[in-house]
């Protein structure tokens, strides 16, 4: 399954690209029929199909090449606007086929405004109006105020749904991007805080270790009792840090089931994804309780990093948590690091670990633990 931004770039160019051609179709379709009535003489039909199809068949590529961001004035916008051209000249000023020659150059103005910035579009605008209007009122006689006032509207309403369809599409990528830096940012954080908490025990020791060691070194040779002294204080040192280390860790592993729950909705909520969670562990040992904290704890960091979620529910049973959510991105993968070791150490204990996609298109984290 396409990212979400991926796919409301697909639904957009898409439905663009049935609305032209649907034109396209009708237009040569009605082109054909004159044709074939005499309305327009054949070799004039030819020319104006040419000039619909070089159009219709260039503008989803104008699109494409707009909506991430905004290109300057291109080889096929120029070109395109020969074909729009060609048909607002070709296009007799009579009979059903018409209005085809107001829509060549409302639709160039459109895609024209992908291209320009707003001042550019605004001129370019009215100077293609004011000749279109002259030209046609020049070649039908019709009153130039109503043929102004029908091209200005259309030219109008044509540019601000196309700047208006470009804005939404950038909307979404931006609402996306802001969501997987918050992702990024939660678990970065996380990561620092441990990295900061082991430079805090283990700098200051490990520094004080090195200078006398390098200390007993010289001194090995010239006063072996105080180099002896010295390498006591480095072992004595060395202890005193590793149980620090021992402490640090069976802390660390020691987590809270409570405040690793609240941890994870506050970092899911932060990403946009709503988080429901009904725990009832009261009755769980404290072993228990600590392996379910994991079980959340990687399962958050998993949904945050690996999943496009916008819905996750947490759920705790006794000794069972089940972790659902609908952020399945379709490629089936081998666990990482962390889902390994967190089914290692609930095996372990006695437990039993699963996480794989369901048939209804969520990912289940399902962890169960002796109560």
């Amino acid at each position: 399954m396409a990212a979400r931004p991926d796919t409301a770039r697909q639904l957009l160019l898409y439905w663009m690209d049935a609305v032209m051609a649907l034109m396209a179709v009708m237009f040569g379709a009605i082109t054909v029929v004159e044709t074939a009535a005499g309305t327009i003489s054949v070799l004039r039909g030819a020319a104006i199909l040419a000039c619909l199809l070089g159009f219709f068949g260039l503008y989803p590529l104008l699109l494409r090449q707009s909506f991430d961001h905004r290109p300057g004035p291109t080889p096929k916008l120029a070109l395109a606007a020969v074909f729009a051209a060609g048909m607002l000249l070709l296009m007799p000023h009579s009979g059903s086929i018409t209005g085809l020659r107001w829509e060549s150059v409302t639709l160039w103005l459109s895609a024209a405004a992908l291209y320009l910035p707003l001042w550019a579009t605004v001129c370019l605008a009215t100077v293609t109006v004011a000749l279109t209007t002259a030209f046609v009122v020049h070649m039908t006689g019709q009153a130039w105020q109503g043929v102004l006032l029908g091209e200005s509207a259309v030219a109008v309403f044509m540019i601000g749904a196309m700047l208006l369809w470009r804005w939404l599409w950038w909307m979404i990528r931006d609402a996306h991007k802001s969501r997987e830096a918050k992702a990024s940012l939660a678990v970065a954080e996380e990561r620092l805080r441990f990295a900061r908490d082991l430079h805090d025990l283990l700098g200051h020791s490990l520094a004080v270790i090195t200078l006398k060691s390098e200390l007993a070194a010289k001194l090995a040779t010239k006063d072996a009792a105080r180099a002896a002294a010295e390498m006591a204080a480095v072992r004595e040192l060395a202890g005193e840090s590793l149980a620090e280390v021992q402490q640090a860790v069976h802390g660390y592993q020691m987590l809270d089931l409570d405040e690793e729950l609240a941890g994870v909705r506050v970092a899911l909520e932060a990403t946009g994804a709503r988080c429901v969670i009904e725990a009832r562990a009261d009755g769980l040992a404290p072993e228990a309780r600590t392996l379910l904290a994991w079980a959340v704890r990687e399962g958050g960091t998993n949904v945050l990093k690996h999943s496009r979620a916008t819905r996750c529910a947490i759920t705790i049973d006794g000794g069972v948590l089940e972790m659902v959510n609908d952020g399945v991105n379709g490629r089936p993968g081998t666990p990482g690091n962390g889902l390994r070791g967190l089914s290692e150490r609930l095996v372990a204990a006695g437990g039993s670990f699963s996480a794989a996609p369901t048939r209804s298109g969520e990912f289940l984290l399902r962890a169960a633990v002796p109560s």
